[in-house]
Order: C-alpha cells, then sequence, then structure tokens
C-alpha cells in the first residue's frame, strides 16, 4: 500500500479539489444512509408492537463549549425522535405513521444517492486525469532520455509500457480510485454508528475482521508477483511484433515464416498461462470475501442473539436488526476494498515497469549556468575517448573542423565514423577529453542552443506519418509555403511533390512508405535545407539509393553543402573526392587524413579501400 500512495502523491496533487469534494460527498451519502436505516426501527416497533416503552420530548439545551451536551446528543436525538414517533402512532395511528415513515426513508435515500453520484462525479476528472499526465509524462521522458538508454531497451517493451502498462494502471488503479477513498470513510462511519450502538458487540466483530483480511492480503501479494511477470512477457509480445513488422521482407526471403510463427505462439503460450494464473487468484477475491463475510455475520449473529436473550441486555431486537443493516452494509464496502486492493497490486506492477521509463536517469543535461554558443571559427575533437559499455570505441581521436570547410571520415564498419559524429550534438558524452565549438565546450552549453547549430541527413530518411509540407517545415516554426517550396526546389523533391494529388498537403505514409528511396532522402534533404543550419552531419546520405536516384540526391547535397561545416560519413569513396580533409578510421583512431590525392600518394589504408571499390 506504501507504493500505492507514493503513486498518489505523485499524481494526485493537480486534482486536490476534486478529490475534497469527492470526500465531502462521500461523507454525506455516508450519514445520511446511517439515518435512513434508523427508520428501522421505529418501522419494526410499529409493525411489530415490540416496544413498550414511553418516550418524552426533551428540550434541548446547548451550552458552547459544553462537552456534557456532545455526550448526550446521541440519546436526546434518539429519544426525541422515538417520541414523535409515538406521538404520530397515538394522535394519527400505525398506517398514516407507516406512510410518513415510508416518505421520509424515500426522501433519505434520494439525497443519499445524489450524494453518491456526485462523489462519482468529482471522481472521474480525477481518474481520466491522472491517466492523461501519466502518458504525458512517459512520452516527455522519452523526449529527454538520451540514445543509449534506447539502446538498451527493446522497442516493442518500451510500447508495451506506453500502452498496455499505462491501460492496466487505467483499469485497476485507476478504477479503484473511487473504492478506495469511499470505502474507508463508508467503513469508518458505519463503524462509528454500530459503536454507538453496541460497543461490546462492535468489539467482537472487530476482532473478526482482522483475520480475514489477513487471508485476503496474503493472495494479493502473490498477485502483484504474478503480474509483473506477465506484462513483462507482454512486452517480449510486442517486441517480437515489432521484429515481425520491420523485417517481414526478411523473414519472406528466408523461407522463415513457420519459425516466426513458432517462436511468437511459444511466447504467446507462455503469457496466456502466466494470464490464467493471475485471473484465477483474482476471481478468488469475489467468492472467498463472501464466503468469510457470511461466516462474519453468522457469528455475528449468534453473539448478538446472546445479547439479547439476557434479561438486562442493552440492545432490543428492532435496534439488534439496525445493527444488523449496518454491518451488512460495511461488508459490501469492505468486499470493494478488497476487489480495490487486488486490481492495484496488479496495477502496481505495471506501475514498476512504467517507473523504469520515467525513474530513468538522464544523464545527458543542460549546465546549470550555460554558455551562450556561436560557431563562428571551428570545432575541435580533443583527445576524446569513448565507449558504450566495456571496450573503447574511440581512442584519443584529435579533429579540428574549420568553419566552412568540409571533413569526410571514410572507414570499415565499426571504425567509429558514426560514434565520432554523434558526440557533436550529445547524443553521447565523451568518456574523456572533449568536444569545443570556438573555444566553448558543448557540454558548458544547452542542448537546444546545440542542436539549433546543425542538420542532419541519416542513411535512412527519418520521415513521419504527416504531408510533405509538415515533414519539411519539421521543427522550424512559422515556415512559410514559399520558404518551403523553395527548400524543396533546391532539393530536387518540388516536380514529384506536385506530381501527387495534393502536392504539399499529400501525406506520405507511414515512415514515408508511399516514396522511394530517393524520394524520402530528398526530403530529408529539404527538411535541413529550410533549417539552415551552419554545421551539416551526413550521414550515409546516398549508400543506400539507385544510380539515378543518388545523382539527384548528390546535387541536392551540394546544393545544401555550400557556405556550411559539413561533417560526411561515406562508403562511397566517390561521393567524398572533393572534401577539403579525408580522415581515414580504424578501430577507434584517425590513422590518414588528407586530401583524396595526398591519401592516394601514401599508399596506405586510404588506397587499400578505394582498391578494394574500384575492383
Amino acid at each position: 500500500m506504501n507504493d500505492f500512495l507514493h503513486i498518489l502523491r505523485r499524481f494526485i496533487p493537480p486534482y486536490k479539489n476534486y478529490l475534497v469534494l469527492n470526500i465531502f460527498f462521500t461523507i454525506l451519502s455516508a450519514i445520511l444512509n446511517l439515518f435512513s436505516f434508523a427508520l428501522i426501527i421505529p418501522i419494526l416497533n410499529i409493525l411489530f408492537k415490540t416496544d413498550n416503552m414511553v418516550y418524552t420530548y426533551v428540550d434541548w439545551v446547548w451550552e458552547p463549549g459544553s462537552w456534557d451536551f456532545w455526550k448526550e446528543a446521541p440519546g436526546l436525538l434518539k429519544n426525541n425522535f422515538f417520541a414523535f414517533v409515538a406521538n404520530l402512532v397515538e394522535t394519527r395511528g400505525g398506517s398514516f405513521s407507516l406512510i410518513v415513515l415510508g416518505v421520509f426513508l424515500v426522501v433519505m435515500t434520494l439525497l443519499k444517492v445524489t450524494s453518491m453520484y456526485f462523489a462519482f462525479f468529482t471522481m472521474i476528472p480525477i481518474r481520466t486525469g491522472v491517466v492523461r499526465d501519466i502518458r504525458n509524462r512517459i512520452n516527455r521522458k522519452i523526449i529527454e532520455l538520451p540514445l543509449g538508454f534506447f539502446s538498451e531497451e527493446r522497442k516493442g517493451d518500451i510500447l508495451a509500457r506506453v500502452s498496455g502498462d499505462v491501460n492496466e494502471i487505467e483499469n485497476s488503479i485507476m478504477n479503484s480510485l473511487d473504492m478506495l477513498f469511499k470505502n474507508p470513510i463508508l467503513i469508518f462511519i458505519y463503524l462509528l454508528g454500530m459503536i454507538l450502538i453496541s460497543w461490546q458487540l462492535t468489539l467482537f466483530v472487530l476482532v473478526l475482521l482482522p483475520i480475514a483480511g489477513y487471508i485476503m492480503g496474503q493472495v494479493g501479494k502473490s498477485l502483484k508477483r504474478k503480474s509483473l511477470t506477465g506484462q513483462e512477457q507482454w512486452g517480449y509480445l510486442m517486441s517480437q511484433i515489432e521484429e515481425t513488422l520491420s523485417g517481414l521482407r526478411i523473414i519472406k526471403a528466408f523461407n522463415a515464416e513457420n519459425k516466426i510463427q513458432q517462436r511468437f505462439e511459444k511466447s504467446n503460450d507462455m503469457f496466456r498461462r502466466t494470464t490464467n494464473r493471475i485471473y484465477r487468484r483474482q476471481q478468488m477475491s469475489q467468492p472467498m470475501s463472501e464466503f468469510l463475510g457470511t461466516l462474519t455475520i453468522a457469528i455475528v449473529l449468534w453473539y448478538g442473539g446472546s445479547l439479547i436473550l439476557k434479561e438486562d441486555s442493552a440492545i432490543s431486537a428492532s435496534t439488534f436488526i439496525y445493527y444488523l443493516v449496518i454491518f451488512y452494509s460495511i461488508i459490501n464496502p469492505s468486499k470493494d476494498l478488497t476487489k480495490a486492493t487486488y486490481a492495484i497490486r496488479k496495477g502496481l506492477a505495471s506501475m514498476i515497469r512504467i517507473d523504469k521509463i520515467l525513474m530513468a536517469e538522464i544523464h545527458i543535461k543542460d549546465p546549470e549556468k550555460p554558455e551562450p554558443v556561436m560557431f563562428n571559427n571551428r570545432i575541435v575533437y580533443s583527445d576524446v575517448w569513448f565507449k558504450y559499455q566495456n571496450d573503447w570505441v574511440l581512442k584519443g581521436v584529435n579533429l579540428v573542423l574549420p568553419k566552412g570547410k568540409s571533413i569526410a571520415l571514410v572507414g570499415q564498419s565499426g571504425s567509429g565514423k558514426s560514434t565520432l559524429v554523434d558526440l557533436l550534438p550529445r547524443f553521447y558524452d565523451v568518456d574523456k577529453g572533449g568536444i569545443t565549438i570556438d573555444g566553448i565546450d558543448i557540454r558548458n552549453t544547452t542542448l537546444h542552443d546545440l542542436h539549433a547549430l546543425m542538420g542532419n541527413v541519416n542513411q535512412e530518411a527519418i520521415l513521419f506519418n504527416d504531408t510533405f509540407f509538415n515533414n519539411i517545415s519539421f521543427g522550424v516554426n512559422n515556415a512559410t509555403p514559399e520558404e518551403v517550396e523553395n527548400a524543396a526546389r533546391i532539393a530536387n523533391a518540388h516536380d514529384f511533390i506536385m506530381a501527387t494529388e495534393n502536392g504539399y498537403q499529400t501525406n506520405i505514409g507511414d515512415r514515408g512508405g508511399k516514396l522511394s528511396g530517393g524520394q524520402r532522402q530528398r526530403i530529408s534533404i529539404a527538411r535541413a535545407i529550410l533549417k539552415n543550419p551552419p554545421i551539416l552531419i551526413l550521414d550515409e546520405a546516398t549508400s543506400a539509393l539507385d544510380t539515378e536516384s543518388e545523382r539527384l540526391v548528390q546535387e541536392a547535397l551540394e546544393n545544401l553543402m555550400k557556405n556550411r561545416t559539413t561533417i560526411v560519413i561515406a562508403h562511397r569513396l566517390s561521393t567524398i573526392r572533393n572534401a577539403d580533409e579525408i580522415c581515414v578510421m580504424y578501430e577507434g583512431q584517425i590513422v590518414e587524413r588528407g586530401r583524396h590525392e595526398e591519401l592516394l600518394l601514401l599508399n596506405g589504408y586510404y588506397k587499400r579501400l578505394c582498391d578494394m571499390q574500384s575492383f
């Protein structure tokens, strides 16, 4: 329960006004319920003529600060109410009195259910608002987390947390909120009424209830453990589906449909078995609580009946029936509280998984006192060392990028080219050494200012399920149609955009799936042109294209690179012949550097790369 209270402290404060109203209406409905039940006593007395006592109306004398008044108030209230009923029976008859009491019961019940409705009404904004806030926080944290976090997590598992786990919280914890706030209040007020009627009988009941609660609690603990296992298995299932969708072409090409299906069915069956155990434990709460409640009532009937049979009994038969009605009214809130506890334990397992994202530490942060950064001179890598886990990926790299120059990085896969580039926008932070822009360490400026200096064009064009216009203007506020069109023209994209049905307002599909590879890349280039960054990063921007598309994209890239500092990662050496400097990387180090002709004369690693591509 401490975990649940911690969740409330985190997410409930914005809705505290609704919570106060909910508690008020819940208390009001419980008090009205007690008063409406109190009518059972005079009705029974009238019907069965069991009460021979004579009641006389007593004037109320209230002195401010008088404790005696509050101590005697319940007795006075009962006496005067019974005196009123006795006088009504004597003057107007039993039938008329029953009608009056029945009308009074209906009115009290109407007020009670109205209060209950407003209690539910004020709980709804809390339930829906908390779930909305959790989704917002997850999405915000996903955007804020560094790329290193996602390299260690399965994408499908993250999707499962955003979808399945949040839905589980909504269906379990949030749906149980009204029961958790309402039922303790009802139980407390009803228990107070029971104590006022017979403290001996209530003390006996209080001995029985903790025993039943302990039995239910033991089942609930195992439910939380099973629920956590089930949510982890659900995340693994989502990962497999995501992998299947991404790799469907390869699966079909290698005739691996049966293998993938068998793997999925095995995981799905394991998830089903775990879910069966969860639901069986969850469904155990209703019959178990009903049985324990009936057993408790039977014991109370025996004990209460023995009290009534005593000659000097302080409780009458009609009052005992009223007591039983109140006690039975506690059973339902207790059962609902038990069911809510089960549901919460199931939801807490999902909250643990969500907190793995929400509580993940962000290592790459803005400094407390950031320095403004403007790129006017040069970028310098000074003795940069970096590793993802254990092995060094970069080893003492030194590199200078003067403004307006183009630097090309070449080398085998895994030599550290992409990692070297990813350090500049601080997708990762260096382990040793530093990177400066005009003498300012990039760790001393804000990520927003740093990213504003850079534009990226990657091997895989990352586009969004939106229109051409919104993809090109992505990240640029208040871009005009003329500016977007001009960027598309420079990127050789305007003609094929206008050939579509709605021009720039045409939707390009998921990840640009309606476009060819060359078209996607040119939209990506147009996006970078519109941003107009002083630093440009090209990561294998033409490696996945056919010859015709490569020609168009290369022409667009040349337009983009004019008057910009450019870092180019390339496997096709023909695309970087005109670079101002080519750096050859091997096992995390720059082993050669110079212009194309100079490196060929060295007859070293770069020449071997050129010869292999020529061959």
